[in-house]
């Protein structure tokens, strides 16, 4: 039986690879438990069990949703103590959110009334 040729690999265009990594780093802040935790963390560092008890969630998820975030760079952890407290790494996540609330509040109508993006980001 002859050997079948290897198909040539395609791969995505650098532009295209720019723009599905571009949509990531938007899905890594899309989450609403993860925003939740970023949004309380540009008002000040905190530990697991006080984003526990603000978010009212239990410890396992938020840790989950830390470790996404810390992944990402969004966040990180120092250690104190017995505890870990998280702060936001970057200004620019800070500034970021800011931009998102400035604009939200011009266009909250419309986006609530959006049916072409469920609650998930997906179309």
């Amino acid at each position: 039986m002859p050997k079948r040729k290897a198909e040539p690999v395609k791969l995505p265009s650098p532009d295209r690879q720019r723009a599905e990594l571009t949509a990531k780093f938007f899905r890594g802040l899309g989450d609403p438990t993860r925003l939740k935790i970023i949004e309380l963390l540009v008002e000040r560092p905190m530990t697991v069990s006080e984003i526990v008890a603000a978010l009212k969630q239990p410890q396992g998820r938020v840790s989950s949703h830390l470790a996404c975030l810390r992944w990402c760079g969004f966040v990180s952890g120092q250690p104190e103590g017995r505890h870990v407290h998280y702060r936001v790494t970057d200004v620019r996540v800070r500034q970021l959110i800011g931009l998102a609330r400035s604009m939200l509040a011009d266009h909250a109508a419309n986006l609530q009334a959006c049916t072409r993006i469920d609650d998930t980001g997906k179309p």
